[in-house]
């Protein structure tokens, strides 16, 4: 699921992806009727897919483009009645495989950057105006679950080798280790940068109820660990104007907003890190019960009152 870029419309446009174990997906585009309360289908936009869309995300600006990642990266031109493949981007050198990528991020600060993450243990970074690979990077031991930039030429990676990675593309020959799973191994499966205050960034871990969030000027020790869902957390989100709120959503159905201690994000204290929450934790400040495990969220940046979720085969609106 995707909330588009354009501050435009009065409401939200959607692009959502099916999730079927096939060749042939399709992604769907969908606006809303704030007035009716009613999603808008937009069938001549909508596309088939080959394979399951791991990621959908809109151009960061307000350009018609779309992306999306499965066994390549893909670029699509919205038009006003068709959307039209762009460019195909893969790695594969001369073998014709391409290692299915488990995500990407559009770059916010340089538009014409998308770092995508792969399960042969590689990020790339592709300048997609020019349709080439900038660089390539052997980031971790295990599989690379999500990636997301935080500065123009900065950006973090989550891997099944139970770690969190910096990476600066001035110095690719090294990374930084901000943080590993207390169990050896534990994969780390969902990364999410804070865009108001880029110190701070949240991650998920396999079967695991907890979101630990992170302060990039103190690695290894997190800020805190919401821990307040019943099951296994699967999407994460920061509030886009937002820098103490984050969202959270899981498999006990529940959708949660948490407002993290003004010690932390924004405080610039040097001893947020470490006092920032008591050891009973927090309670989140919204909670709400969707009836089935939630798999995806997003938080719309160009229309912050709306939070999407799926579950099952539905998709709702939450206005925060």
């Amino acid at each position: 699921m995707a909330f588009s870029s354009s501050t435009a419309a009065s409401s939200p446009r959607l692009a959502l992806g099916s999730f079927l174990e096939e060749y042939g997906n399709r992604v769907e585009l969908v606006g809303f009727d704030d007035d009716a309360l009613a999603f808008r289908p937009e069938p001549a936009l909508s596309f088939d897919h080959p394979y399951p869309p791991t990621k959908l995300m809109f151009h960061p600006l307000t350009i018609p483009l779309l992306a999306s990642a499965s066994d390549s990266l893909r670029i699509w031109h919205v038009g006003s009645d068709a959307t039209d493949l762009r460019s195909l981007l893969d790695s594969s050198k001369s073998s014709g495989y391409c290692a299915p990528l488990t995500s990407f991020d559009w770059n916010d600060l340089e538009p014409h950057r998308i770092g995508t993450s792969s399960i042969d243990t590689t990020c790339t970074i592709w300048d997609v105006d020019r349709g080439v690979i900038e660089t390539q990077l052997i980031a971790h031991d295990k599989e690379v679950y999500d990636i997301a930039w935080g500065e123009a030429g900065v950006f973090a990676s989550v891997s099944a080798d139970g770690s969190v990675r910096i990476f600066d593309l001035r110095d690719k020959e090294h990374s930084t280790i901000i943080y590993e799973s207390l169990r050896p191994d534990t994969p780390l499966l969902r990364l999410a940068w804070n865009k108001i205050d880029r110190c701070y960034m949240a991650v998920t871990m396999m079967d695991s109820n907890r979101v630990v969030v992170l302060d990039i000027r103190y690695p290894t020790a997190p800020v805190a660990e919401l821990q307040k869902h019943r099951a296994s957390v699967n999407a994460i989100a920061w509030a886009p104007q937002a820098a103490r709120h984050i969202c959270s959503a899981g498999d006990d159905g529940q959708a949660l907003i948490w407002e993290l201690p003004a010690a932390a994000p924004g405080s610039g204290s040097s001893t947020a890190a470490t006092t920032a929450v008591a050891p009973e934790g927090i309670d989140p400040v919204l909670v709400y019960p969707a009836g089935s495990e939630i798999n995806q969220l997003q938080w719309s940046a160009a229309h912050p009152d709306w939070i999407g979720i799926a579950f099952s085969n539905k998709v709702q609106l939450l206005r925060v």
